[in-house]
């Protein structure tokens, strides 16, 4: 194949991410869920908008494509609930082993560095991976706090649960963490989250 050939059969079999369903609901359109493709997408321009808000200066350009193939592992290892504690156990080599084929379906030196940079995401070291997870892990809140908790009210997800999970993004951004906290808060008092078990327990004295 040539260069160009393979370039475009990796754009092709991207096309696939476009079938990979994830909990949340578009806002738009509540009855439908949301796609991994379309997650992309936001989160990328999320970062264009949202860069000012980083810990540290970061190159935006390597944010945006970090958060464009992030998710393209999805292809082969499948969207990963991030509170089904078992499945992100196996998540890490899925989703290695899909990296190194479809990286490697490009031209070796495109193939490379893009394989790289999602291992420098994955990682979660530098100040774009760090932001980038940031904005990877708001999204979806989001989106749930403008379907009423749609996600968390079907999975039965504690306010506990979602600030633990969710407490990465303080690496990335501390302006989106104190948001993200008041806005968890938030929809734990509106019910759309359970009560964290400490809730529960002065609760019930």
């Amino acid at each position: 194949m040539s260069r160009l050939e393979k370039q475009l059969a990796l754009l092709i079999e991207i096309d696939k991410l476009k079938a990979v369903l994830r909990r949340t609901r578009i806002k738009s359109d509540n009855a439908r869920l949301e796609n991994s493709a379309e997650h992309s997408w936001q989160v990328a321009l999320m970062a264009l908008l949202l860069e000012e808000h980083a810990n540290e200066p970061v190159d935006i350009a390597k944010v945006v494509k970090m958060l464009l193939i992030h998710d393209v592992v999805e292809i082969d290892a499948g969207d990963t609930f991030v509170y089904d504690l078992e499945a992100v156990k196996s998540q890490e080599e899925n989703e290695k082993k899909a990296a190194a084929r479809l990286f490697g379906m490009l031209p070796k030196e495109q193939g490379d560095e893009l394989l790289a940079l999602w291992h420098e995401f994955e990682a979660a070291q530098s100040p774009e991976a760090q932001f980038g997870k940031a904005l990877d892990r708001l999204m979806p809140m989001l989106l749930n706090v403008n379907t009423n908790g749609q996600s968390w009210r079907e999975h039965g997800i504690s306010l506990e649960q979602a600030l633990t999970v969710n407490s990465k993004i303080e690496k990335g951004s501390t302006t989106l963490w104190d948001y993200t906290q008041t806005m968890l808060k938030d929809a734990a008092d509106k019910g759309w989250l359970k009560p964290s078990s400490f809730d529960e327990k002065s609760a019930a004295l």
